[in-house]
């Protein structure tokens, strides 16, 4: 033994790695093992175990990209193994460093149950904790062949994203299936040396604490005969005892572990993958629950419950099973991790509903928070919407990832633009995947913002995305830490469990107002157009129908369509993933969105037109006009009910005002009582002019309605990314281009690359917008294409609507926070405003948008931009290439309450529709307070809801109108529709009652009609 610890270091490190670790296993005997390969998408299991197989030999290659093949092992356990653990070490061909992304298997028994996942960290399956040798072995393994997409150079494109492009080699190789003896000593003296050569590598190189460590590390190994390391494996732990047993310090920092695996529902994989790969590693956390009574797992998303329940029922009881003993927690309370910025309000409710649903009825248990790590930024308008449903703490990891700017706290209070709050964390730890090594518990005891008064943060354990989760590895570095001297204190427990401690010693958190915003992934509002017009379609349908059913529910007795809307729901709520809906999947995966988002549209439409007849014949019926309603006409009048116009009611739209479109000398001319807009012979809108004040909006020596194109070659991650650095390469579509009259429209034709559009400018019904249809066929690779409007506005923010409202940003680069914003979204608008003038920028289906500040030396101009389309190449080689219908729209004289009205109207515009005349449900008498939506109560008592939100940011006084609608009592109601108390509504002398609402700014508030 010496003194000197950089050689003690040298030797622990070459001793763990050439001869400790390998150690573990002894005495291997090799199985015969023999394949089926599946011809296409996977088969049931019992199939599977029925299958032909033909013999495979160690070496043999195996596996095309996305092919499932079953592998047969048997074998015999050898006498000479009685009274030992004994289990099989299967190596497929897997690489330590990918797990998640590469070849996985379920492994089940002959009699088709399901034992645990056999992945790259996990390569061993129990056959027996005391054999008694002779056993047969029999083992079945559902194994597939994922390629590996995301490798060590995360962003080289590739054809094996997609099973109708990936090639036919054989990605992997078998190394190795042995049936061994699990030696236990040896793999606990691992975790004895390996645990003390990470704390110590962590502590000052002056301590005497570490100098103790390496010393005794030095002593354990003098100990053990690397000739015979089970034999001497005890020796060298008993000179480890004393360092080990030396408690922690009172003050240490206390970390919950919480066993997890965050497993995308879609990302590099496709859906039905994601289906095997949580049932994988829901299997091996069943078995890691029975083996160690410390244990606690934490599983999100309630669909992957419902895939495994549906696909996978044996692993489903086990999981039912563990939830009920309460160390299987169900968290999160939403239907999947969605995205946090580019659904609806009533898409985030509808999680929560949903979820929280699912858990209520299958395990009898609601989630107490939210739990979102991965997704990229949160809206402003999620705090109030988590309190309102009834959460009492948020989680999320991702804004540690921000390229510029440290968050400033990891246990605070969030506010929302509503002002509501709610406690959240974020672990100091960095990472959802912890595996619980000396590096990241002292990084999350030392990066912990709130260690000044408070000791506690939690660490999400285990491998991701088809993984495995935890390891028997990370329970016994747990184990090691509980109580360690020089070491945070490490204690597996729910999250729950970590919040009530959280929450109890921060009676007076910090508080962060406003939106979580993520410098990093800008261009996921961008990207894969037709995923996110596939998402706002669905949205706006789901609305209409629940809307039509329920009137044609209360008013003609037609059965309201429960299970088929929370169907379609479902299978919206998934598509809003948060690797789903931002565009940043394999192309396999936004193939498959595009075809499910047409089925629900269909399925929608379906619903609004058999309600909408059944309404006809109500009407018809009761001696009313009974002509046919033209459903196709009718299907877009809904959204205008949540604009303040009757819901419930067939819209009938109001003539529109009169526009002209002509060409007059060097320009053409669309003009309306509102508007006059001047087009020059490129396609370029020159003049934009509210005629209620003569103000010119285009600035001047500017034109608007410029195409620009920019390098877009990001610094890593290109479907996600989008870096400031695009600024420096633009180049300004300004080449010849083919202008002409077309009716009351002006339409511009432009090729530009290997891409065309022709752009169809019109006015609105109204007269108030400038509408731009663009029709796109886009070729580019590596572009970003951008609609810019130069506008003389005067101002230092930019309001942009969200869910439920709208917030501000500033408009100016003071500070790294503000500069770091230089790509940002909206829902339907974004609006420039000085005083007694703004400009609403109107979008139908895109998200993302930029508004510089730029100067001729006296003059602000507010450059406001469209981001139209990327062309990234990974992980998706063809994202966004093809044809693409857009629509958007500039407002002068614009007000965040004009904006709002328009951005609906530009979405599902007015029009006309014939028919019987159906009294209205509900209908705002304040028009800043917007009906959401307009619904039958998810428990099926036949209550109608009624949800309602304050779009101005005004506190309102005003009263919803319930007409035509037999009125019992009307309850409030939380978001998720649990009643509460009663409130009192007056009736007019015409029978319709009225219920007295008062909101605070951007309130949203639910009621239930009893009828």
């Amino acid at each position: 033994m010496h003194d000197n610890q950089d050689l003690t270091i040298g030797r622990i490190t070459r001793v763990l790695a050439e001869r400790l670790r390998p150690a573990v296993y002894s005495d291997p005997h090799p199985l015969q093992i023999a394949a089926h390969v599946v011809d296409g998408e996977p088969i049931p299991v019992a199939q599977g175990l029925e299958a032909d197989y033909a013999p495979v030999a160690v070496g043999d290659r195996w596996g095309r990209a996305w092919d499932t093949t079953w592998l047969r092992l048997t074998g015999e356990v050898p006498a000479s193994f009685a009274g030992r653990r004994v289990e099989i070490v299967a190596d497929l061909g897997f690489d330590i460093n990918m797990p998640g992304f590469q070849a996985e298997g379920l492994v089940y028994t002959a009699d088709g149950a399901a034992v645990r996942s056999l992945n790259p960290r996990a390569q061993w399956i129990p056959v027996s904790p005391e054999a008694r040798g002779g056993e047969k072995i029999e083992y079945f393994v559902e194994a597939a062949s994922n390629p590996v997409l995301l490798d060590y150079h995360p962003f080289l494109p590739t054809e094996q994203g997609d099973v109708l492009t990936s090639s036919d080699e054989q990605l992997y190789r078998v190394r190795r299936v042995d049936v061994c003896v699990f030696e236990e000593e040896v793999f606990e003296l691992v975790h004895d040396i390996e645990v003390l050569h990470q704390l110590a590598a962590e502590l000052p190189e002056d301590s005497a604490r570490r100098a103790k460590i390496l010393r005794a590390l030095d002593a354990a190994l003098d100990r053990v005969d690397l000739r015979d390391i089970p034999a001497t494996a005890a020796d060298g732990r008993a000179e480890l005892q004393g360092v080990l047993s030396s408690p922690a310090e009172p003050s240490a920092h206390r970390i919950s572990a919480v066993g997890h695996a965050h497993i995308d529902s879609a990302w590099l994989w496709p859906l039905r993958e994601t289906v095997r790969k949580v049932a994988r590693t829901s299997s091996s956390m069943a078995t890691l629950l029975d083996e160690d009574d410390d244990f606690v797992h934490a599983m999100s998303s309630a669909q992957q419950y419902a895939w495994v329940k549906q696909e996978r029922p044996e692993v489903f009881a086990r999981i039912k099973k563990a939830v009920e003993s309460g160390r299987f927690v169900p968290i999160g309370g939403m239907w999947v991790e969605p995205d946090a910025v580019l659904p609806s309000g009533e898409s985030f409710i509808r999680q929560i509903s949903q979820g929280q649903r699912f858990f209520r009825e299958e395990f009898g248990v609601e989630c107490k928070g939210a739990w979102l790590p991965d997704s990229f930024g949160y809206s402003g308008a999620l705090p109030q919407i988590l309190v309102g449903a009834g959460f009492d703490w948020f989680l999320t990891q991702k804004i540690s990832w921000n390229q510029v700017n440290r968050f400033p706290h990891h246990s605070f209070l969030w506010e929302g633009n509503d002002g509501s709050r709610i406690f959240t964390h974020f672990p100091p730890m960095d990472t959802y995947n912890a595996q619980l090594s000396g590096e990241e518990v002292a990084r999350a005891a030392r990066q912990f913002k709130e260690k000044s008064v408070a000791r506690h943060s939690l660490a999400p354990t285990g491998w991701g995305d088809g993984g495995g989760g935890a390891t028997r590895e990370m329970l016994a570095r747990a184990k090691r830490m509980a109580d360690l001297e020089g070491s945070p204190q490490v204690v597996f427990e729910s999250p729950n469990d970590f919040f009530d401690k959280a929450m109890a010693e921060l009676p007076d958190p910090g508080v962060w107002r406003g939106e979580l915003y993520l410098e990093l992934h800008r261009g996921t509002f961008t990207t894969q157009h037709l995923t996110k017009q596939g998402n706002r379609t669905s949205e706006r349908l789901l609305a209409e129908a629940e809307l039509w059913a329920a009137a044609a529910a209360v008013r003609a007795g037609r059965e309201y369509p429960y299970d088929e809307l929370d169907s379609l729901w479902q299978e919206v709520l998934l598509l809003q993933f948060h690797d789903i809906l931002p565009g940043t999947s394999i192309a396999w995966v936004h193939r498959e969105a595009e075809e499910r988002y047409e089925r629900v549209a269909t399925a929608l439409r379906r619903i609004i037109s058999e309600s909408l007849t059944a309404l006809d014949a109500s009407a018809g019926a009761d001696g009313l006009d009974a002509a046919p309603v033209d459903a196709e006409l009718a299907v877009n009048a809904a959204p205008v009910a949540q604009r303040g116009v009757p819901a419930g009611a067939v819209a009938v739209a109001e003539p529109a005002a009169p526009s002209s479109a002509r060409a007059e000398v060097g320009v053409f001319v669309l003009e309306s009582e509102s508007v006059r807009v001047e087009v020059d012979g490129s396609g370029h809108v020159r003049s934009l002019v509210d005629r209620a004040t003569g103000r010119e909006a285009i600035a001047q020596g500017r034109v608007g309605n410029a195409l620009q194109l920019h390098q877009d070659f990001p610094n890593m991650w290109d479907a996600w990314d989008v870096d400031a650095h695009y600024f420096a390469m633009r180049e300004d579509l300004d080449g010849p281009a083919e202008v002409t009259v077309d009716g009351d429209a002006i339409a511009v034709k432009r090729e530009f690359g290997n891409s065309s559009i022709t752009q169809r400018l019109s006015l609105s019904d109204d007269g108030r917008v400038l509408v731009v249809d663009c029709d796109i066929d886009w070729q580019e690779e590596e572009k970003f294409l951008k609609l810019a409007f130069p506008v003389e506005v005067f101002t230092d923010e930019v309001a942009a609507e969200t869910q439920f409202g709208y917030h501000r940003r500033a408009n100016h680069t003071n500070t790294s926070w503000e500069a770091a914003r230089f790509e940002t979204h909206a829902q339907r608008w974004f609006l420039v405003q000085e005083p007694g003038f703004g400009v609403a920028f109107l979008n139908e289906s895109s998200h993302g948008f930029d508004v510089g500040r730029e100067s001729n030396g006296r003059e602000v101009v507010q450059n406001a931009r469209f981001s139209l389309l990327r062309a990234p190449k990974f992980p998706d080689p063809r994202a966004d290439r093809g044809r693409h219908r857009m629509r958007f729209g500039v407002l002068v004289g614009a007000t965040p309450e004009s904006a709002t009205e328009a951005g609906w109207a530009l979405q599902a515009p007015l029009r006309a529709a014939t028919g019987s005349e159906v009294p209205a449900l509900a209908s705002s008498l304040d028009p800043a307070v917007i009906v959401s939506a307009v619904k039958l109560a998810d428990d099926r008592s036949g209550d109608v809801v009624v949800r309602v939100y304050e779009s101005s940011g005004s506190r309102v006084s005003t009263s919803i109108e319930l007409a035509g609608l037999p009125v019992g009592t009307v309850v409030d109601a939380d978001l998720i529709e649990r009643p509460g108390e009663a409130t009192e509504t007056t009736q007019t002398p015409e029978g319709t009652v009225r219920v007295p609402v008062t909101l605070r700014p951007f309130e949203v508030k639910t009621f239930r009609v009893q009828r």
